[in-house]
């Protein structure tokens, strides 16, 4: 399926700009850079030549110009890199060029025309995998590098770009293996009643990795959502200024905004990027008793948006809350919000600040820690963005206090985490069946079943339709 041959393609973005990068990886790329290539220390009216090109410097950018036959195509940069000393471990050429994509065209019809082929989507990364310059991992992270949209997501793929958590799982495995083959040893000796490998040492390691199992597993939540957007429901009853909070949050007229209740019936999202920290706020429909069979659908649509949810925000009108029987009301419904969500936050968030006076605010915000203390109350303007900034301040406080903190690897691609799902429950049957002294044949069995679950994350256990999924994903070039 994976040809070894050389590949060419766009390096950057397509269309025009000001430059452009074309990228050959292969055991002919220098062939065929000599061929179309003349150096600008060259003597006047000189040819390409593979002279010329050997007097290139590797790691080192070379002004010249790309030929086709006499004609100049254009004045480019070139950079040679020899195997194994480049990012596919290959033979690299990459020729920056004006952006024009007729200039584009040429350059890459040049190299097709010298024996190059069209590099497939990922292939240059694939390339790098199958010549050991990263593991699959590591390879995947690239893409995610390339599609992150906030410092969060760029973090995550930088650290496993590094090498994240693989290299721990490359040295789990191979320990797992290596008592798989001591246990398989004991079945030749069976007869003898002899132990290779230590029952009391494979628990220890059984229980170390099934302490980094669980830790890895344990933050997916976190790192897709920092990966994908953090997700925020804004919810409460008709009128309360939920859209408003939204369009304030956005700085633009996202939602519409009216005085008549009702008049978000579907949930409306968009996506903020606060100090590096991507959230995907949802505006939802307005949460109360109707018999409106529509607005009833959008009602249960809320429900459902804040379930998917991260953290609820439960939005109320300040003006409204002029009674200790109002306040009540609303400190129930922010009760059945807390236990129809156990395991999400909910933050109260007083709006219209600006319609009450200070002693008001005091009183309602007295009122409501004095029967919930443990309530989080932030208190704003939606209309004229009082104190939405210091909510937004408040939200990435709220997660950047348990996001990337350390060195801790965390998880957000979504195959890894099925597969230490997979690689734990094995580890699970092989703990049951030293327990229940189950026969070493089964027990090497469970644990080659871990240790295969890991080696698909790192790469170590592959197939041609398993690559071809993860690198098809890719942009051409990459």
């Amino acid at each position: 399926m994976f040809k070894n041959d050389t590949i060419v393609a766009l390096a950057t973005p397509a269309g025009s700009g000001a430059i452009a990068v074309v990228r050959l990886s292969g055991p002919e790329s220098h062939d065929i850079a000599a061929a179309i290539f003349v150096p600008a220390f060259a003597k006047a009216n000189s040819k390409p030549t593979a002279k010329l090109y050997e007097r290139l410097h590797p790691n080192t950018v070379t002004l010249g110009h790309v030929y086709d036959g006499d004609r100049i195509v254009d004045q480019v940069l070139l950079t040679r890199f020899d195997a194994p000393r480049s990012y596919t471990g290959e033979h690299v050429v990459e020729i920056s060029c004006h952006g024009s994509i007729y200039i584009q065209q040429e350059i890459i019809g040049l190299c097709l025309r010298q024996g190059a082929r069209m590099a497939a989507a990922g292939e240059f990364t694939l390339q790098a995998f199958l010549n050991a310059k990263m593991d699959l991992s590591q390879a995947e992270a690239v893409a995610d590098l390339i599609s992150s949209e906030s410092a969060t997501a760029h973090q995550i793929a930088l650290q496993q770009m590094r090498g994240g958590f693989s290299s721990e799982l490359q040295d789990l495995r191979k320990q797992l293996l290596n008592f798989s083959s001591m246990i398989e040893l004991e079945l030749d000796f069976s007869e003898e009643d002899v132990e290779f490998a230590n029952r009391d040492d494979l628990k220890v390691l059984l229980a170390n990795a099934q302490k980094t199992l669980r830790k890895l597993i344990d933050s997916f939540a976190l790192g897709n959502v920092l990966k994908s957007g953090i997700p925020i429901a804004i919810v409460g009853e008709p009128n309360v200024g939920k859209s408003t909070l939204l369009n304030a949050l956005l700085n633009e007229e996202k939602a519409i905004v009216s005085e008549i209740a009702g008049t978000t019936r579907d949930s409306i999202e968009d996506e903020i990027n606060i100090d590096g920290i991507r959230f995907r706020f949802i505006d939802t429909a307005g949460i109360r008793e109707t018999t409106d069979t529509i607005e009833t659908m959008g009602i249960q649509r809320s429900y459902a948006k804040a379930e998917q949810s991260r953290l609820v925000l439960y939005l109320l009108d300040a003006t409204q809350l002029d009674s200790n029987p109002r306040i009540v009301h609303c400190l129930m419904r922010i009760q059945i919000l807390k236990e129809r969500f156990p395991d999400k936050p909910v933050i109260v968030v007083l709006n219209k600040l600006d319609e009450i006076t200070g002693l008001q605010h005091a009183e309602i915000t007295k009122q409501i820690k004095k029967r919930s203390p443990e309530t989080i109350v932030i208190s704003l303007s939606a209309k004229s963005g009082t104190g939405v900034d210091e909510m937004k301040e408040a939200l990435v406080a709220s997660f950047q206090s348990g996001a990337l903190s350390g060195d801790d690897s965390i998880v957000s691609n979504a195959r890894h985490y099925d597969a230490l799902q997979k690689a734990y429950a094995s580890l699970l049957e092989v703990q049951q069946g030293i327990a229940n002294d189950i026969s070493s044949e089964f027990l090497a069995i469970d644990i080659k079943a871990t240790a295969e679950s890991l080696g698909l994350i790192t790469g170590e256990i592959t197939n041609d339709e398993l690559l071809g999924n993860i690198f098809s994903q890719f942009c051409i070039g990459k």
